[in-house]
């Protein structure tokens, strides 16, 4: 009597905390033993297109077997959870460094884009300028010969 007890409320507290396959997070999955990162995303495509209602459904995903199926019907977690949650953690931090350098990398681009074409602005409005001041310092001299030949 005593081991049907133990066997009721075994199964019991595995049911309340079993993980809902159709709805845990990809490091919820890893911290089952046996599920990787391949393999939870694995679980997670397969769930698009499919209903997982229990761990047995587990064993239709392709690299899933029964052992782990089992793993995950029994609720048996990966001994080195908080390494999997590291993991998680420090490649979201990597993407997260490579898209920063990438904005850095683009606003460099742009503000180098924006340096050359100010420059080149600069350049033609003097060489302009340049332009009207000789046109001047010709006409200048014209109306000064003028003047001369005038005075003579």
């Amino acid at each position: 009597m005593l081991k049907k007890l133990f066997l009721a409320l075994t199964l019991t507290a595995v049911s309340l905390f079993a993980l809902n396959f159709q709805t845990a997070s990809k490091e919820d999955l890893m911290s089952i033993k046996g599920i990787g990162e391949k393999r939870a995303t694995a679980i997670m495509k397969y769930r698009k297109s499919n209903k997982i209602k229990s761990a047995a459904d587990l064993e239709k995903v392709p690299g899933i077997g029964k052992e782990i199926a089992d793993n995950a019907k029994k609720g048996i977690k990966s001994a080195d959870t908080k390494k999997v949650s590291k993991k998680v953690k420090s490649k979201a931090k990597t993407t997260k460094t490579k898209a920063n350098s990438k904005v850095k990398s683009t606003k460099a681009k742009a503000t180098k884009k924006a340096k050359e074409s100010t420059s080149k602005v600069k350049k033609a409005t003097k060489k302009k300028a340049g332009d009207t001041t000789k046109r001047a310092e010709k006409k200048a001299k014209a109306k000064a010969k003028k003047a001369l030949k005038t005075t003579k």
